[in-house]
């Protein structure tokens, strides 16, 4: 993949994890705050101050997400992120971090 590919694919994939976390935060009565800065999102659970970082890293191909509970890389592999240190996808790892962090259980659509 070029590297302006991989920004196109970048960009649409956080695109995708907003709106996802503005579904799913409907859904379960939260507050979520999402604020963009080029290639990084913050996730915001207003209710616990907690944060979530994501975002792209051009010269490794990746998505990267810091939580509480740790990095986590994730690599494009089949259409799908991939942590690179695991199997989990990166829509399904998202779910399970915010619900973490918020106290409730969280399932991310990444269409």
């Amino acid at each position: 993949m070029t590297e302006s590919e991989f920004l196109a694919l970048a960009e649409t994939t956080l695109g995708n994890i907003e709106r996802a976390l503005e579904n799913a935060a409907d859904g379960a009565d939260l507050d979520i705050e999402c604020s963009r800065a080029g290639n990084v999102l913050e996730i915001e659970l207003i209710d616990s101050g907690a944060k979530i970082i994501v975002n792209s890293q051009a010269p490794m191909q990746e998505i990267w997400v810091a939580a509480r509970s740790g990095g986590f890389h994730y690599k494009r592999v089949d259409n799908r992120w991939i942590d690179t240190r695991g199997s989990e996808e990166l829509f399904a790892a998202l779910g399970r971090l915010v619900g973490e962090q918020a106290g409730c259980v969280i399932q991310l659509d990444p269409a």
